[in-house]
C-alpha cells in the first residue's frame, strides 16, 4: 500500500482526520500530506470541512466521499441488489424476511462455533471481532475505562444490502447478542446508515444476580 492509499485507509479506519494528524501517523510533513488529500480531494474521493476546536482557528478535518468509501470492496453489491429485488417480487416481504432469517441462523451457527473455548467475555468479544474482521468489516474490539467493550467496525461490505432492506442490521445485531450470550447486553451506538462514519457496538457485561 503506497502513502496515498495508506491515507485513504487511516480515514476509513479512523474517521475524519487532519493533515497533521495524519503526517503524524505516516512520518510525513504537513504540507506532504496536505498534497496527497488535495490530490484525493480532485479525483472526488475526499471532502474537507473545517471545525472549530477548543482554542485557536478551525481545524481542517478530512473524510471520505461516497467515492471514497465505494473503494473498498462491497461484496459485488449490484448483484446482490438485483436477487433482493428479485425475492421481493417473487416472495414478497415475507419472502425476505425468511431469506433474512436463513442468514441469520446459519450465522449464529458459525459465531457458536468460533465462540467454542472462550470462557470470559472478554474472549468472546474478541473472538467476535476476529470473524468480524475476516468477512470484511475491519473490525476490532476495544476495551472501555467502564469494563465494557466496544466493537467497531470500519466497513460495511454489505451496506448496499443493508441500505435497501434494514432487515439486514437488525438480524446482525441479533446475532451479536445471540453470540456473546446472556452475560452481555449489546446496543449499537454508531450507525452509518444513520449517518455515522462507522459501526459501533457497546458490549457491557452483565452481572449474575446472586440468589
Amino acid at each position: 500500500m503506497n502513502t496515498a492509499e495508506h491515507i485513504l485507509f487511516l480515514i476509513k479506519t479512523r474517521g475524519p482526520a487532519t493533515a497533521q494528524q495524519l503526517a503524524l501517523a505516516l512520518n510525513l510533513t504537513s504540507m506532504g500530506a496536505r498534497r496527497h488529500l488535495e490530490t484525493w480531494q480532485d479525483k472526488g474521493l475526499l471532502q474537507a470541512e473545517d471545525r472549530a476546536d477548543k482554542v485557536g482557528r478551525p481545524a481542517r478535518y478530512w473524510m471520505l466521499t461516497d467515492a471514497g468509501h465505494a473503494r473498498f470492496p462491497d461484496r459485488h453489491s449490484d448483484l446482490t441488489l438485483q436477487l433482493i429485488a428479485q425475492v421481493r417480487s417473487l416472495f414478497g416481504e415475507a419472502g425476505l424476511d425468511q431469506l433474512i432469517s436463513a442468514r441469520e441462523k446459519a450465522s449464529e451457527a458459525s459465531y457458536a462455533q468460533r465462540m467454542q473455548g472462550t470462557s470470559t467475555l472478554a474472549e468472546r468479544v474478541e473472538a467476535l471481532a476476529q470473524v468480524r474482521e475476516e468477512e470484511g468489516y475491519m473490525a476490532h474490539a476495544e476495551v472501555l475505562p467502564d469494563g465494557g467493550f466496544l466493537l467497531v467496525e470500519n466497513h460495511c461490505p454489505i451496506c448496499a444490502a443493508a441500505k435497501e432492506c434494514q432487515g439486514f442490521c437488525r438480524s446482525e445485531l441479533a446475532v451479536f447478542r445471540t453470540a456473546l450470550g446472556p452475560q452481555a447486553q449489546v446496543e449499537r451506538v454508531d450507525h452509518v446508515l444513520a449517518g455515522g462514519q462507522r459501526c459501533a457496538y457497546a458490549i457491557t457485561p452483565i452481572k449474575p444476580i446472586k440468589g
